[in-house]
């Protein structure tokens, strides 16, 4: 993980854009901010990398429908892995552009932040990127983690909170993606902020079939999913809740090079971040995992519906 050090508060109060409200949604940064760093553009085309879950797809094939309808040659490669995978790639120039998560983002870049607010987020995302990167402006649709059990185990339990699970310390067994056993919004967090400890950590994938079909069988006890998933819902999973805040604010935002972010660009992404509701991506994401729709026509579907393209 990089650990990277976030810089102090009188620094950040001055350095900091102020953010800026923008009709048809929640705000990104001032759109003037940054928009020429490092005399960035994406004439040469724009090859836009995304993580190995559904979600995060959609989101890639949605950036790449934009973006072409503003002139721009794109170029998606889905399913690359992990934070710990595309952030380096971005980095190194293979991908220029990634959708990003607020909270988790700053999470993997600075842990001890505990900024839990969209602004505050931004901001600090700002200071922790490393040279080259940078984040334009978040959307109004959100997608955060969550820890999921099922209706029985939270009857047999008493589960309602995340604070419950440490009543059952070293009994219940945990499914989710192997990362996740490392990460502040992951199995650290909840030891440090909740004082969980489990019996088992059973590395699965990312709010995909193996491990809702191990939760669904009882080989899991507690899940690590997405709130934008349909299936907590169709199977009455009990979300538990944050009572801490341990889990941030977690609105969509693009990751850009500094090299391909221009205006062309920085407008196409935030049409899109204006018009994309959460409701509307959890409709995606159930489009694709349930209805097996391909996640490039979901995309295409909703871009000329929208009037993006």
């Amino acid at each position: 993980m990089n650990r990277r050090t976030l810089l102090g508060g009188l620094f950040a109060a001055a350095s900091v854009p102020a953010l800026s409200a923008c009709s048809g949604g929640i705000t990104s940064l001032n759109e003037q901010s940054g928009s020429t760093a490092g005399g960035g553009s994406s004439k040469g085309g724009i090859t836009i990398g995304t993580a190995n879950y559904t979600e995060n797809q959609v989101l890639g094939y949605l950036y790449a429908a934009v973006l072409q309808k503003a002139g721009v040659k794109v170029k998606v490669r889905p399913n690359l892995g992990t934070r710990e995978i595309v952030i380096p790639a971005l980095r190194a120039g293979d991908i220029d552009l990634l959708p990003e998560y607020q909270g988790a983002l700053l999470n993997y870049l600075a842990p001890k932040d505990t900024s839990d607010e969209p602004g505050t987020i931004q901001n600090a995302l700002t200071l922790a990127l490393p040279s080259g990167l940078q984040v334009l402006g978040y959307g109004q649709a959100a997608d955060s983690d969550c820890f999921v059990v099922t209706r029985a185990t939270a009857r047999k339990y008493g589960l309602t909170s995340l604070a419950d699970l440490a009543k059952e310390n070293g009994k219940l067994v945990i499914g989710a993606a192997p990362e996740v056993k490392k990460r502040r919004i992951g199995t650290v967090g909840l030891q440090e902020v909740y004082g969980v400890e489990f019996k088992e950590f059973k590395s699965l994938d990312s709010d995909g079939p193996l491990v809702k079909g191990a939760l669904k069988k009882g080989d899991v006890d507690v899940a690590n999913l997405f709130t934008t998933d349909t299936d907590i819902a169709a199977n009455d999973w009990v979300v538990l809740t944050d009572p801490k805040n341990l889990i941030p604010s977690q609105h969509i935002v693009p990751l850009i090079a500094d090299r391909k972010a221009d205006d062309t660009v920085r407008k196409a992404l935030a049409r899109l971040g204006n018009v994309l509701t959460t409701e509307q991506l959890t409709q995606l994401n159930s489009q694709v995992d349930n209805d097996k729709k391909d996640p490039e026509d979901v995309a295409a579907a909703y871009a000329e519906e929208h009037g993006l393209t």
